[in-house]
């Protein structure tokens, strides 16, 4: 996948996220929008270490 692809997703995601947090934030609870920033944060780093081939290896770590 393309370095721009990647760059134009993530300010995409960053966007939308910004439009939830300015346009949800007063008529939802606070908990509920810092659940959603934490999860599509948690999504888009596991997203990117897919992207770049680390999650492949961290998924065959064994903890002893």
């Amino acid at each position: 996948m393309p370095l721009i692809t990647v760059v134009i997703t993530l300010l995409v995601v960053g966007v939308l996220l910004w439009l939830i947090n300015t346009y949800a934030a007063p008529v939802t609870d606070a908990k509920i929008i810092k659940l959603i920033n934490v999860f599509v944060i948690i999504v888009c780093v596991i997203w990117i270490l897919q992207i770049f081939g680390v999650w492949g290896y961290l998924t065959n770590v064994r903890v002893r």
